[in-house]
């Protein structure tokens, strides 16, 4: 049993009450978590806002050499993180081991090099003046990260926000909360000042919202549901403070009739069902070309039917556990609500039977859906499961208007062999990414969130670097 404490002004704190960290895999309770409010919000934002200063003065090159401090720290204890990560998540050792560590590792060394290159650049006004660009920190910075990617997505933000020079707050998710408690354990070990990052715990609407809602924290980046984002942005509105917001996601996986069908089929599965389709980025609507529709969800099923399923420790497991129980029974809610607006399950839709200890964890098969109206709410509604639907379309432009008839626009991914069609159908798509013949891809230089109901803003090279500052302009007459 572990113990998870707040993270404050450089010094482990805890709290008088606390939450119980369930393992996915077996619903035994593993850790116990800080229950935070105001009171533990208040002394962090403090902390923050008293080491900001200090830190901000520091040369970019000093702020650098912390964050690779940071990554070679990350790095040098990779195996207990992805074993941490897993007995959190549900998800499989092998995943957390290929993905979430080794992308932490790297989200601090992309951004201690980046902010070295930064350029916000100068523009001469004929022979009269000349005007430059000044990027200032923003200041305190909240950082609210989900449960589904835990260190991958709090690295993501924590360390542009470093790096420009602010200070921060974080709230993991209370689900996830052992990946946060190790990072602020080796923020601590490489001598990071006091204050400069701090972690606090609990529940989103008690230390979360108090967070958000503090007049001291001068930008809040959160990842979550659109819902959630919604009630962030309502907060943080009226005292027009900086917000970055990365909300859900119902992912068309577009495929044509000429696409590489083996490559499609597997790319297919993948985007729907990479960490129990637990991804904002995850593939869910499958919209296949009518003449290989059946040939397309026989592949996808034949894949499914391989796919293993069980203990996440164990190497060869590809498909782990939901990470909680009333997620799973949320995500069971979706599929009897497909049944009844007319779907029919071509593979999955119950649980796997599964020995000893495993029989108690929160795992659900791989599910297919086929028959359902392309505007059924289980079709355009966020179910983040291992659960896809599968539409046929008979040419480019219904397959567009399928794409685009959601509320959300976050990704996409078009399987297609014609490259006239895959830039049309890209351009016409509206989402903040598009894969062509291939799905979550990422460049850390590229521009990262959604449109409509996906979130605001953009994260990622020097999109976050942006984020995270307040561009002022000089102008110096000669």
């Amino acid at each position: 049993m572990r113990e998870i404490r707040n993270f404050i002004a450089g010094e482990w704190k805890s709290t008088a009450s606390s939450i119980d960290d369930v393992s996915p895999a077996t619903g035994e309770v593993v850790a116990w978590v800080p229950r935070s409010g105001q009171a533990e919000v208040d002394a962090a934002v403090a902390a923050a806002r008293e080491a900001q200063p200090g830190w901000s003065r520091l040369s970019t090159q000093e702020r650098s050499r912390y964050l690779l401090r940071i990554a070679e720290r990350l790095e040098a204890r990779a195996e207990e993180l992805t074993n941490l990560e897993s007995l959190d998540t549900g998800k499989p050792v092998a995943l957390a081991a290929s993905m979430d560590i080794p992308r932490a590792i790297a989200n601090f060394r992309f951004f201690a090099n980046a902010v070295l290159h930064d350029s916000p650049g100068c523009h001469p006004v004929d022979q009269s003046a000349i005007n430059y660009t000044l990027r200032k920190p923003v200041g305190v910075c909240a950082l609210i990260t989900p449960w589904n990617l835990p260190l991958y997505l709090l690295s993501w933000k924590a360390a542009p926000a470093l790096a420009m020079g602010n200070t921060v707050v974080c709230k993991p998710s209370e689900l996830t909360p052992l990946t946060a408690h190790a990072l602020a354990d080796i923020v601590r070990d490489v001598g990071l000042p006091p204050g400069v990052f701090n972690v606090v715990h609990g529940y989103g609407a008690e230390a979360g919202d108090a967070l958000v809602r503090h007049r001291d924290v001068k930008l809040v980046s959160f990842t979550g549901g659109t819902q959630t984002g919604a009630k962030v942005a309502e907060a943080t509105a009226a005292s027009f403070r900086k917000t970055s917001l990365e909300l859900g996601g119902k992912n068309p996986t577009i495929v044509f009739a000429d696409a590489d069908r083996a490559k499609a089929i597997e790319g297919a599965v993948r985007a729907g069902f990479t960490n129990q389709g637990q991804i904002c980025l995850c593939g869910s609507r499958v919209l296949v070309e009518q003449s290989i529709h059946d040939e397309v969800v026989e592949g996808m099923t034949r894949r499914l039917a391989k796919m293993r399923i069980g203990d996440p420790k164990d190497p060869s497991t590809q498909l782990g556990a939901l990470v909680s129980a009333a997620h799973r029974e949320k995500v069971e809610g979706y599929i009897k609500l497909a049944l009844e607006e007319g779907g029919k399950i071509a593979h999955g839709g119950g649980r796997p039977r599964l020995p000893g200890p495993l029989a108690n964890g929160f795992f659900l098969e791989p599910t297919i859906i086929t028959g359902l109206s392309s505007k059924a709410r289980a079709a355009t509604e966020e179910i983040f499961g291992p659960v896809v639907t599968v539409h046929p379309f008979d040419d480019d432009a219904r397959a567009i208007s399928m794409a685009n008839e959601v509320r959300y626009g976050l990704a996409a991914s078009v399987w297609t062999r014609d490259l006239s069609r895959a830039h049309r159908v890209a351009a016409a798509i509206d989402s903040g990414m598009v894969w062509v013949n291939t799905w979550m891809m990422r460049d850390l230089r590229v521009p990262f969130g959604g449109m409509k109901d996906s979130g605001l803003g953009r994260e990622g090279g020097v999109y976050s670097l942006e984020t995270f500052s307040e561009a002022r302009n000089v102008c110096v007459a000669l």
